[in-house]
């Protein structure tokens, strides 16, 4: 794919970012601020309106983001083998806009889950295109800015989300199907963004065209991209669904309308993050900033584990927002770092199946431990994985520096 001219630009980081990086994060700001609006009292709206378990809660955050992984392999090969990614993009954004009045409309558990897989198919369509596409646009000198402003804009929205959705469950008197209608709104506006503010890169003259991955490629995905993928994934085995973090705070007696607060100073934490620690990571490496995200992910653990008022709560909240700026924007630019870009739409989308996987073990084991053991339970176990990721990470040091990452 051609570079983007812009990326030389002078100036500050911001700056030399092409208009499609800046359309792309705009477009995540308003899905995530969509989704979030549901999503932040979603956990308690299936356990105190529908009567649905910790397991039942666990079941479907995990099925919903292993299935967003698992789309994302195809989406991924995809749009290697069109040399296309927008549409891939738009499609995804429309999908899951389309799956949002379902929710206010939902009378049972299985309506909910239906909704929650389709609009994750949406977020698998769109994710690895999504990325694939960044890197195809920006320079290698600004490819970690990128990803931490377009991550940053997308956090903006799933802070703003919560937000609204608080201010409005106090203004409706604790009304789940008012703010789920609301939610129609952003997502509108995020599909229209990106139809609108997206231009697909052209090709090189004589650049080769993407194709499908084959097994044959896997030696093209040398070993410091595998290693980025282990690592994620038992980096993501830590990281289960954030659900558990509002019934966490339900649980030391947050009142309904407050809850969505808990994801508004995570997700704070997590924009004002994300896009100083990408250029950071362009600066003075991406692994260093990898270790540091593990260790307040533990912190954030023992934290939750040990909460027992509001502000535990709070404090746990920030800490794992800080771990998220940390990490996920660092991760995806070392997807783009470690993968041929003919392929590099596939390499997102096997590093997100194997997360997701992650993600759905990592979700069902901790609503199994919240009914057999008690919330401390889940968030000690998720401190001991994290420990485990970091431990192997210090084990590898010097095969990690031989990385041209």
């Amino acid at each position: 794919m051609a570079r983007s001219s812009s990326s030389a630009a002078p100036g500050a980081p911001w700056r030399r970012l092409p208009a499609g990086v800046w359309a792309l994060g705009f477009g995540s700001l308003f899905m995530d601020m969509s989704s979030e609006l549901i999503h932040s009292v979603l956990p308690v709206f299936l356990s105190t309106v529908l009567g649905a378990s910790m397991v039942t809660i666990g079941f479907i955050e995990g099925v919903a983001e292993a299935t967003a992984a698992i789309t994302k392999v195809f989406s991924g090969a995809l749009s290697d083998y069109l040399g296309k990614r927008k549409f891939l993009v738009v499609l995804g954004y429309g999908l899951a806009a389309v799956t949002k009045p379902i929710f206010p409309l939902a009378t049972s558990i299985g309506w909910v889950f239906g909704a929650r897989f389709v609009d994750r198919v949406g977020k698998g369509i769109r994710g690895a295109p999504r990325d694939a596409l960044i890197a195809d646009i920006t320079g290698d000198e600004n490819r970690g800015a990128a990803f931490g402003l377009r991550q940053s804009m997308d956090t903006a929205g799933a802070f703003i989300g919560p937000m609204l959705a608080s201010v409005l469950m106090f203004a409706t008197s604790d009304s789940f199907r008012t703010v789920f209608w609301i939610a129609v709104i952003p997502g509108i506006i995020a599909v229209t963004l990106l139809v609108l503010g997206v231009e697909e890169p052209s090709h090189k003259q004589g650049e080769e065209k993407g194709r499908p991955i084959q097994f044959a490629d896997m030696k093209m995905l040398g070993r410091a991209y595998w290693f980025v993928v282990a690592f994620g994934s038992i980096f993501t085995l830590a990281r289960f669904s954030e659900a558990f973090i509002l019934l966490r705070a339900q649980g030391v007696g947050v009142n309904v309308s407050l809850i969505p607060f808990v994801l508004v100073l995570m997700n704070m934490v997590y924009t004002l993050s994300a896009y100083p620690v990408g250029i950071l990571s362009d600066r003075l490496g991406r692994m260093g900033l990898l270790a540091a995200g593990c260790l307040v992910l533990v912190a954030s653990d023992a934290v939750f584990a040990l909460a027992s008022s509001y502000a535990l709560v709070a404090v746990g909240a920030a800490l794992w927002g800080l771990h998220m700026g940390l990490t996920q924007g660092v991760f995806s630019a070392l997807v783009a770092d470690t993968s041929p870009p003919n392929i590099r739409g596939s390499a997102f989308g096997i590093f997100s199946l194997a997360s997701g996987i992650a993600m759905l073990a990592a979700s069902m084991l901790a609503g199994w431990l919240w009914d057999v053991a008690g919330p401390p339970a889940t968030f000690w176990a998720g401190a001991a994985f994290a420990l485990a990721g970091l431990t192997g990470f210090l084990l590898r040091r010097k095969h990690i520096r031989s990385l041209p990452i």
